[in-house]
């Protein structure tokens, strides 16, 4: 196998495309392929840095980590981070270049194409096999005659289609043919194959909707993979945090209902709420704390969802200067100031740092100028044109190695407080860093949890939990899916042949 790529496509957004991409990367390279993940067009509040300092999705990130390669620009060539409802920032080979909104993006299209075309190219030239992930759905024929990231891009790069369905939802099967009908015949002549995704049950049930599928569109039905819960960290779009892996996360209940203790242990569990901002970017920050089995942790979106918390984390957002309009607006900024009063422990992550701090200036993301902060920290925020992108190591005061990443526009000056980690602050009970993924490390998280803890009255020990290898077992898992239910050598075929030949068209094909 020299170059093989392949797409995986969906009938809808969150039907598994990351899932299905991140386990095919890593079953090939359990076989000893070089495989590479790639996602031309990405939508997304989630990212990272990668070592050169480019922005990328975060779920690209992860699916080289389960590739085993380190994640690169190439991989994720276009970014969208939405700030708003009608505008995105537009994010090229990791490089902010532009705020479009829907209609200003389709000028930018033609040139993206190029890029996207070359950096699959160059892609395909240094790796065995890349797995491509589309963006949304196919069948999004109003949007086709400029797509770059799924049927455009499969005819481009001549891409066999592998279309995942949701059987979650329901409605599965006419999805999965109404999405093939809607194509043109070109586009149909590259379509190959079904998965069933998210099934619960026994799989002989669905055995004669299968075959009918196959009979009526000629393709066959490649694997049905099976419900599993809590497999996917770093989720790619925070702007629908229903689909959210909850993994004995309780979610939106109130701290009432989570127990006090875990029975195992009599250890305390710490409860932690998360504010739900409207545009929240990389709250891939409390993966860690998900992870570890001594702590609840839900989304806050009111004041009383704030009591009983232990610990309350303000995180990071693309909308800084609107989200804090509209945490004063919900009555949360009175509720973190009655926390620092009581001296409850809070935590901002980036933007909810700049929150936290007593002004910001911003005539870059929101163009409003100079807006009074929360006053808790003694923090001013100035933004700059120039995004800072890059990976972070450091020594906490603590004596503790510690590694993160920034994504922001934000330059901040501190005046006063105490050091807290390397590069925030604290004053009592609140803390804010800058930094992204610096929970992630197991040495800092422990301690910071136990001072938590401490500040709480409760009675806890954290678990030895090493998240590194949480990561690794779920990518682990992932890769088992696909060896355990889908048919691997179809899609060694696949790979190795192209689109197969004298597929059916189905009528009545796009308009």
């Amino acid at each position: 196998m020299t170059g093989g790529a392949l797409l995986v496509a969906g009938t809808t957004s969150d039907a598994g495309k990351s899932v299905v991409t991140a386990g095919l990367c890593r079953w090939l390279a359990r076989q000893g392929v070089r495989v590479a993940p790639f996602k031309a067009q990405n939508m997304a509040l989630n990212s990272t840095v990668t070592a050169d300092g480019a922005e990328i999705g975060r779920a690209q990130a992860m699916q080289a980590a389960a590739a085993g390669v380190e994640p690169e620009a190439a991989m994720n060539p276009v970014l969208l981070k939405p700030g708003g409802d009608r505008h995105s920032q537009l994010i090229v080979l990791g490089r902010p270049v532009a705020e479009v909104d829907a209609l200003g993006y389709r000028p930018h299209k033609a040139r993206l194409a190029g890029i996207v075309a070359d950096c699959l190219a160059d892609l395909r030239g240094r790796f065995d096999a890349v797995i491509c992930e589309g963006a949304g759905s196919p069948a999004e024929i109003n949007l086709r005659d400029t797509d770059i990231a799924n049927m455009g891009l499969a005819r481009a790069a001549n891409l066999p289609v592998l279309v995942v369905g949701d059987i979650d939802r329901g409605g599965v099967f006419a999805a999965m043919f109404g999405t093939l009908a809607l194509l043109d015949a070109d586009d149909q002549a590259l379509v190959s194959g079904w998965i069933i995704n998210k099934f619960r049950g026994d799989v002989r049930l669905l055995e004669p909707g299968l075959r009918q599928l196959e009979k009526l569109t000629g393709r066959g039905v490649h694997g049905v993979l099976p419900w599993r819960s809590g497999l996917w960290l770093d989720v790619e779009d925070s702007l629908d945090l229903a689909s959210y892996p909850t993994d004995g996360d309780p979610g939106d209940i109130p701290a009432t209902a989570i127990p006090a203790t875990t029975q195992d242990t009599g250890c305390d569990v710490l409860r932690v709420a998360v504010i739900r901002l409207p545009r929240l970017s990389n709250i891939t920050d409390i993966d860690a704390l998900r992870a570890e089995p001594r702590v609840a942790v839900r989304f806050a979106t009111r004041p009383a969802d704030l009591a009983g918390a232990d610990l309350v984390i303000l995180p990071g957002t693309r909308a800084t200067v609107a989200d804090l309009g509209w945490l004063r607006r919900r009555g949360l900024d009175a509720a973190l100031r009655a926390r620092a009063a009581d001296a409850a422990p809070v935590l901002g992550i980036c933007g909810g740092y700049q929150m936290l701090g007593r002004r910001i200036d911003d005539p870059v993301e929101s163009g409003a100028g100079e807006v009074t902060g929360l006053g808790l920290l003694p923090v001013t925020t100035v933004f700059a044109p120039d995004k800072l992108l890059g990976r972070c190591a450091g020594t906490t005061s603590d004596g503790l190695d510690v590694t993160g990443y920034e994504i922001r526009h934000g330059r901040l000056t501190v005046d006063g407080g105490e050091p807290f980690a390397v590069d925030g602050v604290r004053v009592g009970s609140v803390a804010g860093t800058s930094w992204h993924g610096l929970l992630e490390n197991d040495g800092f998280r422990r301690v910071f949890l136990t001072e938590v803890a401490a500040r709480s009255g409760r009675s806890f020990t954290p678990a030895r939990t090493c998240f590194a290898d949480v990561r690794q077992r779920r990518l682990d898992a992932l890769g088992d899916l696909v060896a355990d239910h889908l048919d691997t050598a179809a899609v060694r075929r696949l790979l190795d042949g192209g689109p197969p030949a004298g597929l059916p068209f189905i009528p009545p094909g796009a308009p």
